[in-house]
């Protein structure tokens, strides 16, 4: 599969600098002293940074397809989150999301069920055996990107605009060139903190509207590897994850209207003790939440969902065909009849059109 316009807005630091034209030099002075890996997302409200080192371009019109149920989803993913510390700790938010949409919380993560190889699971459909991911650090000296297409170039292919937020250094493997219209990450295996992503995030949307938006926030798995799952400080790294989902649906409300987008919110792994990985239910059961435009609201999902479900849910709300042969496939008991008809429908007159091209 081959990936029209321009590549992704880099977090590498061999091609941070090629946003001369769109900041300041004190924000790259910045930069470079903190280690960051990224151009503050602000100051690239209306160009993207080229991975091949060519001139920073003007961003691709927005594009939706036609008939297709939602124009906007948005994926969230919170680092580590075990489903019963939602309700344990107050994460108030994400309890309105289950009450008002549809959930399960017995979805379950791959082996290994670490962050790097299940978010690479998550965001290309597929298991650790297809995509090859299953070391768990930046390893982007020795390794490259992902082979195999992830979600954000399946839909870019289709001329939709795609942005992803990534709160660790080790998602650099999953910054495909050509696959995102903007992206962002720490260097190395360095981490940002809710809260300077959820700003970055702000700022972005401000000025643009993707039509697939990822955000990772990674507080809980950090707290749980510090303090232990379920300990008193990984409730309040839960409770601040919580918090930065609240602000982010503010400002997806900001952006694209109340109503006029969908939300998936998931984990990559839960954890036991102050460590995870191994094929434990603590650690490969995750929350899986819809809500939003197109989801039935106040259900409990009955059906088996894996997490490579969510590449194949936001692709086909989005109207987009997934590759034959997927591992991933919708959720389609958490949507309204008329959702699944759409998306269904907007699927295949995609896929009319392509035989006849």
């Amino acid at each position: 599969m081959t990936f029209p316009g321009p590549a992704r807005g880099s977090s590498r630091a061999r091609v941070r600098y090629r946003a001369l034209l769109a900041v300041t030099p004190f924000a790259l002075i910045a930069a470079c002293a903190t280690g960051t890996a990224a151009i503050d997302a602000g100051n690239l409200p209306l160009a993207e940074v080229v991975a091949d080192g060519s001139d920073v371009v003007s961003p691709r019109p927005n594009v939706t397809i036609p008939g297709a149920p939602t124009a906007h989803v948005v994926i969230v993913s919170i680092d580590g989150l075990r489903p019963d510390a939602i309700g344990k700790f107050g994460a108030n938010t994400l309890g309105r999301l289950v009450r008002e949409g549809s959930h399960t919380f017995k979805a379950t993560t791959i082996n290994p069920s670490k962050t790097l190889p299940s978010h690479t699971s998550m965001l290309t459909g597929e298991g650790p055996e297809e995509h090859g991911i299953t070391w768990n650090s930046n390893e982007t000296d020795t390794h490259s990107t992902v082979a195999i297409p992830t979600v954000f170039g399946i839909a870019r292919a289709r001329g939709l605009r795609t942005a992803a937020f990534f709160s660790k250094g080790k998602f650099n493997h999953l910054e495909v060139p050509g696959s995102l219209d903007y992206s962002q990450a720490p260097n190395g295996d360095n981490k940002w903190s809710a809260e300077r992503t959820l700003a970055d995030v702000e700022r972005y949307l401000g000025s643009n509207r993707p039509n697939l938006l990822f955000v990772h926030f990674a507080e809980p798995d950090n707290a749980g590897h510090l303090w232990g799952w379920m300990s008193g400080s990984y409730g309040r790294a839960v409770r601040k994850a919580d918090g930065a989902v609240a602000r982010l649906l503010a400002a997806a409300d900001r952006a694209y209207g109340a109503d006029n987008y969908t939300v998936i919110v998931t984990a990559d792994h839960g954890g036991h003790g102050r460590t995870h990985g191994s094929t434990r239910a603590e650690d490969v059961t995750i929350p899986w939440i819809a809500w939003g435009e197109g989801v039935s609201g106040g259900m409990t999902i009955a059906d088996a969902v894996r997490t490579m479900d969510t590449a194949g849910t936001a692709l086909w709300l989005l109207g987009v065909e997934a590759p034959a042969g997927w591992s991933g496939v919708a959720v389609r008991s958490a949507f309204s009849a008329s959702a699944q008809e759409a998306a269904d429908q907007a699927v295949h007159a995609g896929l009319n059109a392509a035989a006849t091209r």
